[in-house]
């Protein structure tokens, strides 16, 4: 499809969604001049608290029953909250969530939830992340809606603890976190001695180019947790990698720069929103393992280089326990 068709598509998406809402607030009006209750919710008598987000206060229902997420991270979340929404955004990288996703209906894809699916679905409460602020006037006319500020995935403990208030489940979090945390002592304390010698090398394999993972990232907070080490290569921290890279949680390298993803261990991955793009950056990886400077690599030639899947590059607390499950499966049994 040419981008032409693209944006036609788009446009008549958002035509028609505009064309529901506009008759959607009419038929509203009318109700209310007839004296029945108007459709909008903020009218009705049902009882909410404030939460305070990113575009001011929501009142969320006390009992909300059809909850829809506007992104991965807060669909994620509210399942390991033990709250299955209705509808959500299922993307490719959910793959490690397939088990528990059974009855939630998928709105759209990754940045382009589908209005007109929400709207049908007929939600009491929408959740997401404030890069869906460009829709928040249309997702509030249908449902209560939160949006949580979003600056980079290694923030997603905040984001964990945000989403736990709206949906009034703060001490189940809590639980949650503590688990986490008892996973990471047991990590620890089975690694002994070696814990502290070890460089974790975090590498990503774009259609396009390569990418080191850096220390405030969602995979490099996991990682600080379990009390791993990183090269000096991708030591720095959001601000600092902001100013430098332009970007807080991530940095490209071209193949001259290959030893920058050196460590004592490496993780690699590769993973795009499309099954295309995933088998272009698949192949990208085979190509990198036949370049002579990446096998000059001190990881690759002890055979400490282990292919993981995209939930290192998750928002979420399930992911961030995925993540723990590779450290014990490749690090526990080989050191």
């Amino acid at each position: 499809m040419n981008d032409s068709l693209i944006k036609i598509k788009i446009i008549t998406r958002w035509v028609q969604f505009g064309i529901v809402i506009f008759c959607t607030l009419l038929l509203a009006v009318a109700c209310h001049r007839d004296g029945s209750l108007p459709i909008n919710y903020q009218n009705t008598n049902a009882a909410c608290r404030d939460v305070e987000h990113a575009l001011g206060i929501t009142c969320i229902p006390e009992k909300f029953e059809r909850l829809v997420t506007l992104d991965e991270a807060s669909l994620e979340n509210a399942i390991a909250l033990g709250i299955k929404p209705v509808g959500g955004i299922i993307s490719n990288f959910s793959s490690y969530l397939q088990d528990r996703l059974t009855g939630i209906k998928n709105m759209g894809t990754s940045g382009e939830p589908n209005l007109e699916s929400i709207l049908v679905i007929k939600p009491d409460f929408i959740l997401g992340l404030d890069f869906q602020q460009s829709i928040y006037s249309l997702t509030a006319k249908i449902a209560p809606t939160v949006l949580f500020n979003f600056e980079h995935s290694g923030k997603w403990k905040d984001i964990f603890t945000n989403t736990s208030v709206a949906l009034g489940k703060k001490e189940v979090a809590q639980q949650v976190m503590a688990q986490y945390y008892r996973r990471l002592e047991e990590f620890k304390q089975k690694m002994g001695n070696d814990l502290s010698k070890l460089k974790i090398s975090v590498v990503r394999v774009y259609t396009n180019n390569i990418n080191l993972y850096l220390r405030d990232s969602f995979c490099g907070t996991v990682l600080q947790d379990a009390g791993l080490s990183r090269p000096e290569s991708q030591n720095f921290t959001a601000s600092q990698a902001a100013k430098l890279f332009g970007n807080p949680i991530q940095m490209s390298i071209g193949n001259e720069l290959l030893e920058k993803a050196d460590g004592d261990v490496i993780f690699i991955w590769t993973g795009e929103n499309t099954p295309q793009a995933t088998q272009t950056a698949l192949k990208k990886l085979e190509q990198l393992k036949t370049n002579p400077l990446w096998q000059n690599l001190k990881a690759v030639q002890e055979n400490k280089v282990y292919l993981v899947s995209d939930y290192w590059i998750g928002s979420g607390i399930l992911a961030a326990n995925a993540i723990i499950d590779d450290l014990f499966k490749y690090l526990i049994s080989t050191h």
